[in-house]
């Protein structure tokens, strides 16, 4: 069983699950590596993303984990099974892998929900006005680094704008929408931009106004990325290590009510597009 050196993080959460359903069974990971026939610290690999498993061995270790999920179990098999060479792979070794997970994360999700409150969501962003914004970063990035970045970026757009795009929504606070990160012109790109895409019939952009009372929700900055089933969720949030992927079940549902929360409090799609039409006359 050849093992990973660096997992990605649907590697890690596949592991994750099976420790998960292990634990709801009651089984030391000795016990589950004696009825797979394998060694502890086997156990641990697989458990920890850094060996691959079997078809097989998910379906057994379900089975001796009774877990009677069959949708759950078929798309563990999935993760194990999956062998995509995705277009992110040729950024790897150059872009740190939070980068890379993320696109990956985007590839096999069902849909996608961002909540932005200074920035314009990377899915909406233009390529002038990503630029700008990894420009802008301190520490500088070292060179050569930044337009791998931007590219990245523009790149994974096809999500939302390839063959077969995602459900996305997204609430956008006025703030991000008015922060003119770029110049003139390219802020005007930016908000055409935004526009376009609301359009789709697969888009949702709601506004939270300036003018909306009692909104204390500033740290709202999220991404939910929808799983197979809803306990593979994913939220990917900023913080200060670096990009942190969120998966307990508890967790899952804090975002999922604070999302539903800001959009509810957040305008119609058709007003929300009047509020950028009217910022694009503004500028």
């Amino acid at each position: 069983m050849a093992t990973r050196r660096n997992p990605t993080a649907r590697q890690v959460r596949l592991g994750t699950e099976l420790r998960r359903l292990r634990d709801a069974a009651g089984l030391k990971a000795t016990e589950a590596a004696t009825l797979l026939g394998a060694s502890s610290v086997q156990m641990s690999q697989i458990e920890s993303g850094i060996a691959g498993v079997s078809e097989e061995r998910v379906r057994r270790l379900a089975a001796n984990y009774a877990c009677t999920d069959d949708e759950l179990i078929g798309a563990l098999v999935g993760m194990a099974t999956d062998r995509t060479q995705g277009w992110w792979e040729a950024y790897r070794g150059v872009l740190p892998a939070s980068f890379l997970n993320l696109s990956e994360l985007d590839h096999h999700a069902t849909f996608r929900h961002d909540v932005a409150v200074i920035h314009i969501p990377g899915l909406l962003q233009t390529e002038s006005y990503a630029r700008a914004l990894f420009s802008y970063m301190h520490p500088e990035l070292p060179e050569g680094e930044l337009e791998p970045r931007v590219s990245h970026r523009m790149k994974r757009k096809v999500v939302i704008e390839g063959a077969a795009p995602i459900p996305y929504k997204t609430v956008i606070h006025e703030a991000a929408l008015r922060i003119r990160v770029t110049g003139r012109v390219d802020y005007r790109a930016q908000l055409a931009r935004v526009l376009e895409m609301s359009e789709a019939d697969h888009v949702t952009v709601r506004v939270i106004p300036f003018e909306l009372d009692s909104f204390a929700g500033a740290g709202s900055t999220m991404v939910h990325l929808g799983g197979a089933v809803p306990r593979l969720d994913t939220v990917v949030r900023d913080a200060p290590h670096g990009t942190a992927f969120v998966d307990s079940e508890a967790q899952l549902e804090h975002f999922r009510k604070l999302f539903r929360r800001v959009e509810e409090v957040s305008l119609a799609p058709e007003k929300s597009r009047d509020v950028i039409h009217q910022l694009a006359r503004e500028s």
